[in-house]
């Protein structure tokens, strides 16, 4: 039995991947933006699965959320699964949150950020971010570029962990919306494998995969120097420094 943290697990794609997991025995802790949310989660807490509370565009509260995780003991595994795709808190939900998390949380054996195929637009350049949200700066596309090559950063600086980024499809989520064409009952599979399958290509890390296929990234994804140019200005934005 796993245990696997999943961020914006009380809808979408994250709660599929929770409700998959648990299925499979493992034991799963689910996030939600507040206590209102988690009544969403009813099912899987009913199920045994424990709960944290933190907004993600909040600085202040994802520090919060990291230390309630540390107090329930090292996870096997962290989903990042929360994602926005409009407004002002692109930046601090897609990016600045799975970096602190990942700089604050005990370090797990496996990490799965969720990227997109969209990454594939998004621009290598980091002039201008508002890291903050106090703006909105930075598109969809560059914050999944952005979140990919953190994923690839993590697996090269950190070779104990299995770290990986996930394209699960345009899928008919909240977020996708209702006429997106790709099949929702495989948009959570890519990651729930990741997080505790077996294969021996898992642990190859720094992959990024769409279906269980491992595809190639955005030239940027893997550039050292754009990796650590974007761990700088995260360290910058948040005072928090990547070990």
């Amino acid at each position: 039995m796993a245990r696997i943290f999943i961020t914006g697990s009380v809808d979408g794609l994250g709660l599929a991947a929770a409700r998959a997991l648990l299925a499979d025995g493992h034991m799963v802790v689910v996030h939600g933006r507040n206590r209102e949310r988690l009544g969403a989660a009813r099912e899987l807490l009913s199920q045994g699965s424990l709960a944290v509370v933190g907004d993600l565009a909040d600085l202040a509260q994802t520090r919060d959320l990291a230390d309630q995780l540390n107090a329930l003991g090292r996870m096997d595994a962290v989903i990042h699964n929360a994602g926005v795709f409009t407004g002002p808190a692109i930046l601090p939900v897609n990016v600045i949150a799975p970096y602190v998390l990942t700089a604050l949380m005990q370090r797990p054996r496996r990490l799965v950020y969720l990227s997109s195929e969209m990454h594939d637009d998004g621009r290598p350049d980091l002039t201008g971010m508002a890291w903050d949200g106090s703006r909105e700066s930075g598109s969809y596309s560059d914050s999944k570029l952005f979140v990919t090559a953190l994923a690839a950063a993590v697996a090269r600086l950190w070779p104990d962990v299995a770290s990986h980024a996930v394209d699960p499809g345009w899928v008919p989520t909240k977020m996708g919306g209702p006429d997106a064409p790709g099949d929702l009952s495989l948009g959570h599979v890519t990651q729930a494998w990741l997080a505790t399958g077996d294969d021996s290509a898992i642990g190859q890390s720094g992959g990024y995969w769409h279906h269980q296929a491992r595809l190639d990234p955005h030239p940027a994804v893997r550039d050292e120097s754009f990796q650590a140019r974007l761990l700088a200005a995260l360290r910058q934005a948040t005072g928090i420094a990547l070990a």
